[in-house]
């Protein structure tokens, strides 16, 4: 993999992998919630085997990544923004995994967005037709609790409890998840996969725990654009064995996204979904690129 950091134009930096070879249409990757670039690492290569060019970044306050206080989620597409006019992009696929999710679906908003492809990507919190909490393991009640309730009381509980994440190795992982994950995902982590994830928690969280407590702050507020308004092709994709974000989540997300394309996948849960869907899902967005590009042609 390539790597780059941007300066944006508010003069922070952005951590950018990249493989493949550079051309005017990528695939535009957002990590979950905590996460970094560094959670793309085996699929970048996949984007170039099948000839196209992959680009993942860090959230802001992530890895290499400066923080970006009290940003939104649509204020993340001011970033996205700054990569497609880094690499002179005229068309991207967005892809996002749990909580870039809702940040992949708001690239939708910029006119070199071709689609949006979400994996166990999060629905809104506090409205009247989804109960973001049922479902989940209690963790993520206690987390999101905490959100609710504020800056200060998100941030206590990040000093209380994001160091063990920081620090997390790949034998404490399944323990450290809790109830989490449940049969398939803890089938799914071997020894060499429950390494790679903890890998890309430690260097998520390598400069703080700023990146995660935005990204949660950014949950329970308006997210800054109108699900019902996207023009776009959505792919969703859940498992329903997900206990991180359980497929309801997706079922909302399909009901508010004009004809958004709801994949629920048996027997797969937050983790191994992502992991043996990979080369279904990058030749999807593959193809939508195709077909932006022989529309130009024609």
């Amino acid at each position: 993999m390539n790597h780059i950091e941007l300066t944006l134009p508010d003069n922070r930096t952005l951590e950018i992998h990249w493989s493949g070879q550079p051309t005017d249409s990528a695939i535009v990757f957002h990590h979950g919630t905590p996460g970094a670039s560094l959670t793309w690492e085996s699929w970048l290569p996949t984007v170039a085997d099948e000839g196209g060019f992959g680009i993942a970044y860090s959230r802001a306050g992530y890895g290499q990544s400066a923080r970006n206080e009290g940003r939104t989620v649509i204020d993340n597409t001011e970033d996205i923004a700054a990569i497609v006019k880094h690499f002179g992009l005229t068309s991207f696929v967005s892809i996002g995994w749990s909580g870039g999710g809702p940040h992949c679906l708001a690239d939708t908003v910029l006119p070199q967005s071709v689609a949006a492809i979400s994996i166990a990507g999060v629905g809104a919190y506090g409205v009247p037709d989804l109960n973001f909490l049922e479902g989940m393991g209690e963790e993520n009640h206690v987390e999101f609790s905490a959100a609710v309730a504020g800056s200060a009381e998100i941030e206590k509980w990040m000093q209380e409890y994001s160091d063990g994440t920081a620090k997390v190795t790949g034998p404490q992982l399944i323990e450290a998840l809790g109830g989490l994950i449940g049969p398939a995902d803890k089938q799914i982590l071997t020894p060499e996969v429950a390494e790679l994830v903890a890998q890309e928690f430690r260097y998520g969280l390598k400069s703080g725990y700023y990146g995660w407590m935005d990204d949660d702050l950014a949950f329970v507020q308006l997210w800054g654009f109108d699900l019902a308004q996207i023009s776009k092709p959505v792919e969703l994709w859940q498992g329903d064995e997900d206990f991180m974000v359980p497929h309801a989540h997706g079922q909302w997300l399909a009901a508010k996204i004009p004809h958004a394309e709801l994949h629920i996948v048996p027997g797969e849960g937050h983790i191994s979904l992502g992991i043996h869907m990979r080369a279904q899902i990058i030749r999807r967005a593959l193809k939508y690129l195709k077909s932006e590009l022989s529309a130009i042609d024609a």
